[in-house]
């Protein structure tokens, strides 16, 4: 197959979201850095998290149009490394945790960072995601061309690997909205692999106990779950100062610099909760524009995974679509109190540096993958010196 243009409207809408995201860190930075000199003692410059995730912004671009150029069939050979490499630092930031080390950067009593000094922090659960989605498509293609998609040698590794990666996030990392994200990814790619439907049904129901047992099991997420259904609990104050935050906004918001919210009463206000703080300083009509891009790019990603030249690639379209739309849901309806609070970015909008990296890297991979999508149905019109021929290509 021939290559030809690329998904323009990909790299545009991955630009916007990027770019809102470093416009509402300018506008609500400030108030954060007055608030952590206050409450700690800091001495941060005014524009230290603006200056940081202009940093982050620029990487991200630069992961962009790297995985756009580095060919994805020499890309491919590294997918099931990426993975490993995944596990590794997983393994390696539980073993730091339960050390003592200062390598491991926990917060919340969550210990999902690994502390690179003057350099930031990296999030290994951002590689494990990558890594699971291009080995799945992989491991799914492969299977699917030799006829064997619905027998053991599928599901045996498909189901290690899967259950591996959710043990790492949601066990060691007591990590549950990223696990949610994880699910969501592997169910997608699997009903979209053409297993049979009575086995994704089982697995299915498999990954529904799973997530009860994962809350069940814990007294902190249980609380979150009693905060959801009663109104009541510890977590109560987050999600309220949220709706505050969101209703404050009204229609057209507060404005730029104006959000009291980011003086410290709504937590991670430039994390987890920068969706709230979107909804005050820029209202219903902001919020609304901001989830036509998400949507719009959605749109895009999953035509590169109808109209993918084979099945992995149209594989790996699905993953990223799932990751980033699974990822924007459960955090938009949290701060909505839709669902039960847990602690998720925004992707492309919240400050940090390694999920922002990580899926704009994922989504330069598929905008690579763009040029070499097939064009069915479509009517070319050739003229000669004797009759206009209609070929359907």
């Amino acid at each position: 197959m021939r290559r030809h243009r690329a998904d323009l409207l990909i790299g545009l809408l991955t630009l916007v979201l990027l770019f809102v995201g470093l416009i509402v860190i300018y506008a609500v930075g400030p108030t954060r850095v007055n608030f952590m000199n206050v409450t700690y003692g800091s001495e941060l410059n005014e524009n230290y998290f603006f200056l940081h995730q202009g940093i982050n912004v620029a990487l991200s671009i630069g992961a962009f149009i790297a995985a756009y150029k580095f060919p994805y069939e020499k890309m491919r050979k590294f997918s099931k490394g990426v993975l490993i490499l995944g596990w590794v630092l997983c393994t390696g930031l539980f073993i730091l945790a339960k050390a003592g080390s200062g390598l491991a950067k926990c917060e919340l009593g969550a210990c999902r960072w690994i502390n690179l000094g003057g350099f930031g922090s990296i999030q290994p659960a951002e590689i494990l995601k990558l890594g699971l989605v291009l080995s799945l498509a992989q491991l799914m293609a492969e299977r699917k061309a030799a006829g064997k998609i619905n027998s053991s040698d599928f599901w045996i590794p498909a189901g290690v690997m899967s259950l591996i990666s959710l043990g790492f996030v949601v066990v060691l990392q007591k990590d549950l909205g990223t696990g949610a994200v994880l699910g969501a990814i592997i169910i997608g790619m699997m009903f979209m692999s053409g297993v049979e439907l009575k086995r994704f049904l089982m697995v299915l129901g498999g990954v529904a106990v799973l997530a009860v047992l994962a809350v069940v099991t814990s007294p902190h997420r249980m609380e979150r779950v009693m905060t959801f259904m009663n109104g009541e609990g510890s977590d109560n104050y987050h999600i309220e100062n949220a709706l505050i935050a969101i209703g404050t906004g009204g229609l057209a918001g507060v404005g730029v610099g104006n959000s009291v919210q980011a003086t410290g009463y709504l937590p991670e206000s430039i994390n987890d909760s920068v969706f709230a703080i979107m909804g005050e300083t820029f209202g219903f009509i902001g919020l609304s524009a901001v989830v036509l891009v998400f949507g719009g790019l959605l749109v895009r990603i999953l035509a590169v995974g109808e109209r993918g030249k084979d099945d992995e690639q149209k594989l790996v379209a699905i993953g990223v679509f799932m990751w980033v739309g699974a990822q924007m849901a459960v955090n938009v309806m949290a701060m909505t109190g839709l669902i039960p609070l847990t602690g998720i970015t925004l992707p492309l909008l919240s400050y940090g540096g390694t999920s922002m990296m990580f899926i704009s890297l994922a989504l330069g991979i598929v905008f690579q993958l763009s040029c070499y999508t097939t064009r069915k149905g479509q009517v070319v019109s050739r003229y000669s010196n004797r009759h206009l021929e209609k070929k359907r290509i």
